[in-house]
């Protein structure tokens, strides 16, 4: 019989799935998101289950290794197409045989597993450097526009980074905030957002860093192919060099929800749990 699992796209929700699924020795067909359609296959819809999703986490360390928990962890945030029967497989395999399924290379699911998570760790690369941030009333506000989930990958870097302030980075592809208040940091889901007026100031600082892109370059030296491969043209588009003024705030319609506001209080450096272990 061909069933499909549809779950609500959560790590937790994704994890009570597997549960289900080792179970009931279940061989799932697919992986739906609320939003994916209707489909003819019979589908088992488990609510998200955190307590069975962090023990199944758990055992993923004890019964393997911690190196293979945090590959299935982050091969959950990659953008690799039915990344949910891969990492079902992983699991499978891992449980029964150990820690060697993930050193096998020559398996086609390692390795497809692998080569995703090489392509999501150089965007995440990128964007430590793509990412720009607008002072707006005392907040540093910006987006991404990400292939892969990394803003939980991104958010302890720029926490650090930026431990004296107040931020907001906006992940456009997957509907999420990061906020930080002077280290304390959360990701809440937004579906809407906009990135807001620039004063005079924040404006003549965009002047400013518009100039010095424009002149800094050597004329005759000046290698478009060379650009794109250091500066690829989809992470153009937020940002400040690239963009005037009425594009940056443009942006998408409403707005992001204030650090503490009430019911999301920054309480930590934590992630919604299991999540917060795929750091």
């Amino acid at each position: 019989m061909m069933i499909a699992y549809r779950y609500d796209g959560t790590f937790a929700g994704f994890l009570t799935c597997v549960w289900d699924a080792l179970e009931c020795k279940i061989e799932p067909t697919a992986f739906l998101l609320p939003d994916g359609g209707v489909t003819l296959w019979e589908t088992r819809e488990p609510a998200a289950d955190r307590d069975r999703a962090r023990r199944l986490y758990g055992a993923l360390a004890r019964r393997v290794s911690s190196e293979f928990q945090k590959l299935i962890a982050r091969g959950f945030l990659t953008c690799l197409p039915e990344k949910e029967l891969d990492l079902l497989t992983l699991i499978r395999r891992g449980l029964r045989e150990g820690d060697r399924v993930r050193l096998d290379l020559s398996d086609p699911v390692v390795a497809r597993v692998n080569l995703a998570l090489t392509k999501m760790w150089t965007e995440w690369d990128h964007l430590k450097g793509f990412v720009r941030f607008s002072d707006l009333d005392g907040f540093l506000v910006g987006e991404i526009e990400p292939k892969n989930r990394v803003l939980p990958l991104l958010a302890p870097h720029f926490a650090e980074r930026y431990s004296g302030e107040r931020l907001a980075l906006y992940d456009r592809t997957h509907h999420e905030v990061f906020l930080s208040d002077r280290g304390r940091w959360k990701l809440l889901p937004a579906e809407d957002f906009r990135m807001g007026p620039a004063g005079a100031e924040e404006k003549a600082f965009r002047a400013m860093w518009r100039s010095y892109y424009q002149t800094i370059a050597i004329e005759g030296r000046i290698n478009p192919k060379c650009q794109s491969t250091h500066l690829p043209k989809r992470y153009r588009h937020v940002m400040t060099e690239f963009l005037t003024d009425e594009e940056m705030e443009r942006g998408l319609p409403g707005s992001v929800p204030a650090a503490g506001a009430a019911g999301h209080p920054l309480t930590g450096n934590v992630l919604p749990s299991p999540e917060q272990h795929t750091l």
